[in-house]
């Protein structure tokens, strides 16, 4: 064992121990300031907007925390990122086809979302995709180009039929996809009640399967999708009817956050085969639509971990071009338009949120402990004392071990009656700092034992954050899913304190134990001791798909407080906040919930009334506790971190 040179620390050990170029895309980056900042155009010339800055603002318009931050530059730079590299690579490869991408609202269903992609892909002809009644009401709302896509996955029923005929209608590109078989005899018939022939898709199950933490949504077992006999049966079907001009495009999907390329690779393969032979069938398909799928690399290793991708979009947008071409111009069939409904990696970077610090618990020991000899100690506190006084680098090992022992055979003495309290009280602190010295002595120390990893994993603290794990981060406790989770400032400091994180929900796993790291994800994250009379606020980044709309009202804790950030070059501060969406208050999730804010007022001034009749409490004081309950209901449901 080795112990490192010690060096001043440094902006690029900051960004390297949070791994911020990585999974950030180019879009965060550190300013000399040591401060966190959004690089909206990922031109590092360019404008830089200081997250602390957005929070000072955001302070001034009285909104607490937690808070999303919501960059729609960053939205918009995705979309085009996406189109313009599909349209390059169509352009390198001499593919055909043309491009026709949509986005899939489930990822985020949120209006100011939505209308950002359709108005930032408006010239690329970036469609919608819709999978329930909701969605769909959405999207024929908002998708109004009738060059672009609007495909309709999911199951459906009358009314959703009824409600993609009504897009037919309006001259939409409405196309239906089946997704079992019983769905096709329904549009048959629908489109003959109501005089309507809607463009229909078929969804293949692949007998390839994914791979990463959603990968039993494929295979031959999927939840979606007909088989081969089944689109065999429907082509034929289609035919008995002379509907089969009615059948445009060609769908499968391969799961969500795939980490391998060559997975994406298989699936392609097979859906291309699928694809010619439904041509060779008479099948006049037009569009080839791949699904979804791409992920992105949360964690910043860039591998095939579930949390990572060993491969850039643009690597799986030359992959979609390229195999496709080779597998239509091999058969002699012409290249359709191909679709994509890339999502995540569509929303994930554009809003993330930010989250006060506001307590710590710790089970470091208590400083100044008395480790003198004293020949009135027990035996087992005497031993104890002993341990710490000769601690070095040279035994830590042994010491650790014996130390474990004698804390064991302390707590047996107790309860057998033989130690008291505060003996038992003595020996737990100086365990404590025994192993807390064990972990400073092995600071700058590579290939350290196990047992001082796991003593890094027991003795970190908890810092305790302004949030709802359940609200903002479901897939943190659902899927053990890892985000990136970085300080928005101090960043030219050193940081001291290896830490994990709790929520303030009433739930024991309301809590972050899982971090990126270097190498493999941590079981702590390294911050700074919390400065004195200064908020200390960290960013957990990468919540824009999902998160922001997968979320509980667990403990009743609503939805967050929100600022929708614009980039302007011309500002001082390189930025505006175009808008504030406040988030739920106290009354708003209760009524939610069946309560009536109404009632509850006037249940409890009934209660306080009846007080100040007894004489158990003043007039006065009654007026101002039914005023303190009406105000209460209509606050922020997070702590207020500003009393």
């Amino acid at each position: 064992m080795t112990k490192k040179k010690l060096k001043k620390w440094s902006l690029k050990d900051s960004t390297e121990l949070y791994q911020i170029s990585k999974w950030g895309e180019g879009y965060f980056g550190l300013n000399a300031e040591g401060d966190l900042c959004v690089i909206p155009q990922k031109n590092i010339e360019g404008p830089k907007i200081n997250i602390r800055e957005v929070i000072e603002e955001a302070k001034k318009e009285n909104l607490g925390f937690p808070l999303v931050m919501r960059f729609h530059d960053i939205l918009r730079d995705r979309i085009r990122d996406l189109n313009q590299s599909f349209l390059n690579i169509i352009k390198e490869a001499e593919y055909k086809g043309d491009y026709y991408g949509v986005y899939p609202i489930k990822v985020n269903q949120l209006r100011e979302v939505v209308e950002e992609i359709v108005e930032a892909g408006s010239d690329y002809n970036y469609g919608l995709e819709a999978g329930s009644k909701p969605e769909l009401m959405a999207v024929l709302a908002y998708n109004t180009n009738p060059t672009a896509l609007t495909i309709l996955n999911g199951y459906k029923d009358y009314q959703y039929m009824k409600l993609a005929m009504l897009g037919t209608k309006l001259g939409r590109k409405m196309i239906i996809v089946i997704e079992k078989f019983s769905e096709l005899q329904q549009v048959l018939e629908i489109s003959e009640d109501l005089d309507v022939e809607p463009m229909i898709g078929v969804r293949a199950k692949l007998s390839s399967k994914a791979s990463g933490k959603w990968a039993e949504s494929s295979g031959d077992f999927a939840k979606f999708g007909l088989s081969i006999p089944q689109i065999v049966q429907m082509v034929e079907v289609l035919k008995k009817h002379n509907k089969l001009h009615m059948l445009k495009l060609f769908h499968f999907h391969v799961g969500s956050q795939i980490p391998d390329i060559r997975t994406l690779k298989e699936c392609l393969i097979e859906g291309a085969h699928i694809f010619v032979h439904l041509k060779k069938l008479g099948a006049p398909i037009e569009y080839f639509d791949a699904g979804g799928g791409v992920g992105i690399s949360y964690d910043g290793s860039l591998s095939s971990e579930g949390s990572s991708t060993n491969y850039t979009l643009k690597e799986y947008i030359a992959d979609v071009v390229y195999n496709l071409k080779e597998i239509c111009d091999i058969n002699n069939v012409d290249h359709p338009n191909i679709v994509t409904e890339t999502g995540r990696a569509m929303a994930a970077h554009h809003s993330f949120v930010v989250t006060n610090v506001f307590g710590e618990i710790s089970l470091q020991a208590q400083d100044n402990l008395d480790i003198a000899e004293n020949p009135k100690d027990h035996r087992i506190l005497k031993n104890m004392k002993a341990l710490l006084r000769d601690l070095d680098f040279g035994n830590y090992y042994d010491t650790y071990h014996d130390a474990s022992l004698f804390k064991a055979e302390s707590t047996s003495a107790f309860k057998l009656g033989v130690l008291d309290l505060l003996e038992r009280s003595q020996i737990e602190n100086i365990y404590w700092a025994i192993c807390q010295k064990i972990i400073n002595l092995t600071l700058n120390t590579d290939n350290v034992p196990d047992v001082v990893k796991s003593l890094k994993k027991e003795l970190a603290s908890k810092y305790l954050c302004n949030f709802s794990l359940f609200q903002s981060l479901p897939d943190s406790w659902a899927i053990d899913q890892v985000f990136p989770i970085v300080p928005i400032s101090h960043h030219n400091q050193k940081p001291d304190i290896h830490c994990t994180l709790a929520d303030i929900t009433c739930d024991s796993d309301g809590k972050v134990t899982h971090f990126i790291g270097k190498d493999q994800d941590e079981s702590s994250l390294l911050l700074h001791s919390r400065p004195l009379n200064q908020d200390y606020y960290l960013g957990i980044f990468l919540t824009g798909a999902y998160q922001d709309v997968m979320g509980d009202m667990h403990n009743l804790f609503g939805r967050l407080n929100e600022v929708h950030v614009y980039c302007d070059d011309e500002d001082p501060n390189d930025f505006y906040i175009e808008e504030i969406i406040r988030g739920h208050s106290a009354g708003e999730v209760l009524e939610i919930m069946q309560y009536d804010k109404t009632e509850m007022n006037r249940l409890i001034k009934q209660q306080v009334d009846k007080k100040i009749k007894s004489g158990d409490i003043k007039p006065r004081i009654g007026v101002k506790l039914t005023d303190f309950y009406e105000e209460s209901l209509n606050s922020y449901t997070y702590l207020d971190s500003k009393r």
